[in-house]
């Protein structure tokens, strides 16, 4: 027989798992990845992003989104010892800072001409198309003219760039950085989803020269993926991409190594990727889908951040602003030693029976310097996405500009 109390307690239990499955029922239909009904199936190679958006119209209006990031100022109003450092470099000429990635194909084609010495190797990170391209082409793609391919391309960055067309999984697309993985040993069919949300963007946010002879686009990671392994690794091949005029400093050039900067920071190994916070889960109706806006975490705090950070919005802002504020202030004190230095090598080249030997030092220190400063001006983020690994390099800089600087003045007064 069921007394009173135990009639209670089996009502009250019964009513818990109806509101608790109520519960669950309601936060997976509202957190969920959006699933749209097929409308058909995507060609193996479809480059064009309106025809993915057929498919996945939510996705696709916010790819459209990155057509408002339109500005891109030059970075020497900011930084003008950028345009001392680069001398004698396609950058000296021209180097702006970059904008919504749907203008890939519009930026390329307007850029100094002096920026195309490198040929066809120039497009390969500005259109879907180019994967088709250089299968084709093999490796004579790096051979052909800059125009040789920009004339065959129509599509920016877009969907084909990343994902699987008939499976929507992701999918690495460029060979660079294939290539790159597979010299480290690893099986690239093998990562994760969440390695993935980072090494899709690797594919083109991360450092990279043209092998000379070959023009061949390599990534310098056989020694490790921060800036002083890749330092040594250039070093050992003696590697020099241009000479400076003033200075007479054979030169490094660092590109833009996002991923290669974030490795090592807090967010990445507490486990995050880079789509963790440049393409963060926003809710459309009563879905969520991962944005295709790519853009600073900044212009999406409260979805990038507000999801693991309770500190509020205000903190978080001030938090990144401080970073930022820090970082620019050493590279600015980084970027005059670099400048000094340049100027000291270049009055010791003009004063007779200068001690080669140690203006030869002086111009190694400087080799170094300016790497180092330049390894973290090209990243993305002003710090944000490593401040250790950022501060540290910007120490480094003074530190080898300052040397640069007494080795020069030493080699004119011997």
């Amino acid at each position: 027989m069921v007394t009173r109390p135990h009639k209670v307690v089996i009502l009250s239990v019964v009513v818990v798992m109806i509101v608790l499955g109520a519960g669950i029922y309601f936060f997976s239909a509202h957190n969920q990845d959006l699933q749209e009904p097929p409308l058909g199936e995507i060609a193996a190679g479809e480059v064009d992003p309106a025809v993915w958006g057929k498919y996945y119209p939510r996705h696709y209006d916010s790819y459209q989104e990155n057509f408002q990031d339109k500005e891109h100022p030059s970075h020497f109003e900011t930084r003008p010892y950028m345009k001392t450092m680069y001398a004698g470099g396609g950058f000296g000429v021209e180097f702006n800072e970059p904008r919504g990635h749907v203008y890939t194909l519009e930026d390329i084609r307007n850029i100094d001409p002096a920026r195309r010495k490198a040929g066809a190797a120039c497009n390969t990170c500005k259109s879907p198309e180019i994967p088709a391209l250089m299968d084709q082409y093999g490796d004579k793609y790096y051979q052909m003219t800059f125009e040789e391919i920009n004339d065959k391309l129509e599509h920016p960055i877009a969907c084909l760039d990343c994902h699987d067309p008939k499976t929507m999984d992701l999918k690495l697309t460029r060979k660079p950085l294939l290539e790159a993985l597979q010299r480290q040993g690893q099986d690239t069919g093998k990562f994760t989803r969440q390695e993935l949300r980072s090494l899709v963007c690797a594919q083109c946010h991360v450092n990279y020269y043209f092998e000379p002879g070959t023009k061949k686009i390599v990534f310098p990671w056989d020694q490790g993926l921060d800036a002083g392994q890749m330092l040594k690794y250039f070093d050992d091949l003696q590697f020099v991409e241009w000479n400076h005029p003033l200075a007479g400093t054979g030169l490094l050039k660092a590109r833009h190594p996002d991923y290669e900067m974030f490795q090592g920071s807090t967010h990445q190994t507490a486990g995050l990727a880079c789509a963790d916070c440049h393409m963060p889960y926003t809710r459309v109706g009563n879905v969520k889908i991962s944005s295709h806006r790519w853009t600073s975490p900044l212009n999406n705090i409260e979805q990038s951040c507000t999801v693991c950070h309770r500190e509020g919005v205000d903190w978080l802002q001030e938090r990144v602003q401080t970073i930022q504020s820090q970082t620019k202030q050493l590279e600015d004190l980084a970027g005059q030693a670099v400048v000094e230095a340049i100027n000291e090598l270049a009055a010791a080249q003009e004063t007779p029976g200068v001690d080669e030997k140690l203006l030869q030092e002086a111009r190694e220190m400087h080799r170094k310097g300016q790497w180092y400063l330049d390894y973290v001006l090209v990243n993305n983020g002003g710090g944000f996405h490593n401040p250790t690994a950022s501060l540290n390099c910007l120490g480094q800089a003074i530190d080898y500009a300052h040397r640069s600087v007494e080795l020069a003045r030493a080699s004119r007064n011997t």
